[in-house]
C-alpha cells in the first residue's frame, strides 16, 4: 500500500497521476501480452475486455481504438498471406513432385519398350504405342528409329525390311530424314547405312536400298538418268567396301575393274570416269563404318536364327565330344555351352568354307566344315577359353554330329544355303537385266 497522490492510501488509483501510474506494475494484459494485442498466441481479433486508460480523451479514446482494429486488420491480413503462399507453395511443391514422377516413370517405361524393340522390334513398337510413349504413325515411328536413343541397329534393320505395307511406310517415311543434298554418293551411303545394320535378308535388302535410291535422286536431281542406276552403282559401292577391305579377298578390284563393272548402268550410257574414279577412291581411302550394335551381350543377334538345335562337337587339340547348342545365323555358326547362356563359346564364320558328310567310327551323322583346298589350314575362328579370354580357334576341321539322319540332312542343307547366300551379287544382276531391258524398249 502507498499514499495516493492527494488523497487516502489505496491499492488502485485510476485518477492518479502519471507518475503514479507509471510505479504501479502491469499486469499481463497491460503490457500488451493479451491474446489480440500482439500476443504470441493471439488470434487478431478485437477483444471488449481491452484496457483503456482513463485519462485519455475522447480523440485519443477513438485513436487508440482505430490503431488497435488497424493493427488488427494488420495481422489478419499478413496471416492470410502467409496461409496462401504456403498454400501456394505446397502446390508448387506437389505440382514438381507430381512433374517429376510422371517423368521418372515415363522414361522407365520407354526404357523397357526400347529394350523390348531390341529383343522384338514389333512388340517393342507396339508397347510404346500402347502407353501413349509413341504415336501409332509411320511418321512418328520413323522419328523414334532415327534418333535411334538406346535402339540396336540391328533391330531397326529388321523393323525397316519388313515387307507389311506400314513398314514399308515407315521405311520411306525414315529414309525422307536423310538430307543428302549435294553428297556424293559414297557419303550419301555412309550416312544412311550408319543409321542402322544392314540386315541379312535379299528381300529386304532390295527395298532399303531401294527407298535409299529414291531419296538420293530425290534430293540430286539430274544427277543419275533414273533410280536403278543409283541403286546398281550403290550396290557396286558396297561390294567394292567388301572387296578392298576384307581380308579374306586376296585379289583387291583396281580402279579400272571398278569402271568397267559399272559401264551401261545409266539407262545403257556410261557414268563419267572421273565420277568412278572419286567415288573408288573414297572407299579405297575410307572404308564404311559398320554401326556396332548396342547393348552388352550378343543376344538380340541370335533371334530369328536360320537354324538352331543340340549337336555334338570334336575337339581341336583334344579329341572329345562335346555337346553344345548350335545357332546358324548371319553366315555364321556359333556355339553354346547352354541355351541360357548369352555370349558363346564359339564363333565359326562360314565365309570360304565349304561342308560334306563323313564317317567317323564313334558318332553317327557326321558332317564337317573344312576350308577347300587347303587340308593343313586353321580355320579363322574364335572361342572363349574358360578363364573369359577369346583366342582363336586350331581346327582345321569342324567335325560335328547330330543326333539323327534327317537332322543331319537338314543342317547340311541350311549351312550350304549360308555358304553361298550373296545376295548384293543376285540383286545386281538382276536390277542389271532390269537396265537392259528397259534400254531395249
Amino acid at each position: 500500500m502507498r499514499k495516493g497522490c492527494g488523497g487516502p492510501a489505496v491499492q488502485r488509483d485510476s485518477d492518479c497521476s502519471w507518475h503514479g501510474r507509471q510505479e504501479r506494475p502491469l499486469s499481463p494484459r497491460s503490457r500488451g501480452e493479451h491474446r489480440g494485442f500482439g500476443s504470441p498466441g493471439g488470434t487478431g481479433n478485437s477483444s471488449p475486455s481491452l484496457r483503456v486508460p482513463s485519462d485519455l480523451t475522447a480523440e485519443e479514446r477513438q485513436e487508440l481504438e482505430n490503431i488497435r482494429r488497424r493493427k488488427q486488420e494488420l495481422l489478419a491480413d499478413i496471416q492470410r498471406l502467409k496461409d496462401e503462399i504456403a498454400e501456394v507453395a505446397n502446390e508448387i511443391e506437389n505440382l514438381g513432385s507430381t512433374e517429376e514422377r510422371k517423368n521418372m516413370q515415363r522414361n522407365k517405361q520407354v526404357a523397357v519398350g526400347r529394350k523390348k524393340f531390341n529383343m522384338d522390334p514389333k512388340k517393342g513398337i507396339q508397347f510404346l504405342i500402347e502407353n501413349d510413349l509413341l504415336k501409332n504413325t509411320c511418321e512418328d515411328i520413323a522419328q523414334f528409329l532415327y534418333k535411334g536413343e538406346g535402339l540396336n541397329k540391328t533391330a531397326i534393320g529388321d523393323y525397316l525390311g519388313e515387307r507389311d505395307e506400314f513398314n514399308i511406310q515407315v521405311l520411306h517415311a525414315f529414309v525422307e530424314l536423310h538430307e543428302f543434298t549435294d553428297l556424293n554418293l559414297v557419303q550419301a551411303l555412309r550416312q544412311f547405312l550408319w543409321s542402322f545394320r544392314l540386315p541379312g535378308e535379299a528381300q529386304k535388302i532390295d527395298r532399303m536400298m531401294e527407298a535409299f535410291a529414291q531419296r538420293y535422286c530425290q534430293c540430286n536431281n539430274g544427277m543419275f538418268q533414273s533410280t536403278d542406276t543409283c541403286y546398281v552403282l550403290s550396290f557396286a559401292i558396297i561390294m567394292l567396301n567388301t572387296s578392298l577391305h576384307n581380308p579374306n579377298v586376296k585379289e583387291k578390284p583396281t580402279v579400272e575393274k571398278f569402271i568397267a563393272m559399272n559401264r551401261g548402268i545409266n539407262d545403257g550410257g556410261d557414268l563419267p570416269e572421273e565420277l568412278l574414279r572419286n567415288l573408288y577412291e573414297s572407299i579405297k581411302n575410307e572404308p564404311f563404318k559398320i554401326p556396332e550394335d548396342d547393348g552388352n551381350d550378343l543376344t538380340h543377334t541370335f533371334f530369328n536364327p536360320d537354324r538352331e538345335g543340340w549337336l555334338l562337337k570334336l575337339g581341336g587339340r583334344v579329341k572329345t565330344w562335346k555337346r553344345r547348342w548350335f545357332i546358324l545365323t548371319d553366315n555364321c555358326l556359333y556355339y553354346f555351352e547352354y541355351t541360357t547362356d548369352k555370349e558363346p563359346r564359339g564363333i565359326i564364320p562360314l565365309e570360304n568354307l565349304s561342308i560334306r558328310e563323313v564317317e567317323d567310327s564313334k558318332k553317327p551323322n557326321c558332317f564337317e566344315l573344312y576350308i577347300p583346298d587347303n587340308k593343313d589350314q586353321v580355320i579363322k575362328a574364335c572361342k572363349t577359353e574358360a578363364d573369359g579370354r577369346v583366342v582363336e580357334g586350331n581346327h582345321t576341321v569342324y567335325r560335328i554330329s547330330a543326333p539323327t539322319p534327317e537332322e543331319k540332312e537338314e543342317w547340311i542343307k541350311s549351312i550350304k544355303a549360308a555358304i553361298s547366300k550373296d545376295p548384293f551379287y543376285d540383286m545386281l544382276t538382276a536390277r542389271k537385266k532390269k537396265v537392259s531391258s528397259t534400254k531395249r524398249h
